[in-house]
């Protein structure tokens, strides 16, 4: 019988990927240990960290922690394990720099239990550089959205994202799901919560909650790596594959076209031929992206000359400027 079998109910699942974390882990770690709601368990999954990061979780004298630790294959590698090794019939996944309110887990936990079975909660998410009480909290309009087709079809057409650390979701949401992909990087939790969403039955978002995400200066450079960029690109596509099973209507390939326009603004310099790839799907879907990509002059320039020409005219611009 494997962990998975024999989950239990109440128990929330902390799952921390890990590496190189030791600035910040034992706070991530304090943070879970401190919520309000008694039934939790922490899984940190080292991956492969060359610092003390291990040493700090060793070092903490609480058995609801669990450490693993594997050779570096990256963070949806080590979320994978965490929920191998976890007993939970509720998921969190926290990064090892982010923070959960207080009462995160409880207040989701309490509306979850009164919502429709199947339903994912959401929560406020707060940005902050140093001290989490100065955070900024930006609400974006996919909030509220309860109606997860809903929430995903407004997220694509320029209605914002939730930090990944805000979801709370069951077990049986992600089961159904399937696991993270391991051949992402970046855009790897947009791509895994879509799967999610999906399958959701709707997002009961509790604004009494709060999660805290770090912004830490991160490297410009692995963004634009060649991987980084694949990576972004399958994420469309796989959205594009999963969403149109469950609704093929315009305002759903409108959603997919836009984020391949999206796509195209970001990386059409650094990437000229996934930024083609990523106009041929857009065009492939017969419906004109919403104009969300770029300025004001650029948004002008695709409404006349269509999202290529607009790509074509700001490429030039760029190239010859340098």
């Amino acid at each position: 019988m494997t962990n998975r079998d024999r989950a239990e109910g109440d128990l929330v699942s902390v799952i921390v990927p890990a590496l190189n974390a030791e600035t910040w882990i034992g706070q991530a770690v304090a943070s879970i240990l401190s919520q309000s709601w008694p039934r939790i368990e922490v899984v940190v999954v080292d991956d492969g960290s060359r610092d003390r990061t291990a040493e700090v979780v060793k070092a903490m004298s609480d058995q609801r922690v669990i450490l693993v630790q594997q050779p570096n294959l990256g963070a949806a590698s080590a979320r994978n394990r965490g929920f191998a090794t976890s007993r939970g019939g509720f998921i969190q996944f926290l990064d090892a720099d982010d923070l959960l309110g207080a009462q995160k887990i409880e207040r989701q936990m309490k509306a979850l239990l009164r919502a429709r079975p199947g339903a994912i909660a959401s929560c406020v998410w707060r940005r902050f550089t140093t001290d989490p009480l100065d955070g900024v909290v930006k609400p974006e309009p996919v909030w509220e959205i309860r109606d997860c087709l809903a929430w995903v079809v407004a997220s694509l057409t320029g209605g914002g994202m939730m930090q990944p650390g805000a979801w709370l979701t069951p077990r049986s949401l992600i089961q159904l799901a399937g696991p993270w992909d391991e051949s992402l990087s970046l855009h790897d939790d947009g791509e895994f919560f879509t799967r999610v969403l999906l399958r959701a039955s709707e997002n009961v978002f509790v604004p009494e909650a709060t999660v805290f995400y770090r912004e830490v200066g991160g490297s410009l450079s692995r963004r634009r790596s060649r991987a980084a960029m694949e990576s972004a690109l399958a994420v469309c596509r796989s959205r594009h594959k999963h969403l149109l099973e469950v609704r093929d209507d315009r305002p759903a390939r409108r959603a997919l076209a836009t984020q391949y326009a999206q796509f195209a603004y970001e990386f059409g310099l650094a990437a000229p031929d996934l930024s083609r790839q990523a106009l041929d799907a857009m065009r492939g879907l017969r419906t004109s992206p919403a104009p969300v990509a770029g300025g004001r002059a650029f948004r002008c320039l695709a409404r006349g000359l269509g999202m290529a020409g607009a790509l074509r005219i700001r490429s030039f611009f760029q190239t010859t400027s340098r």
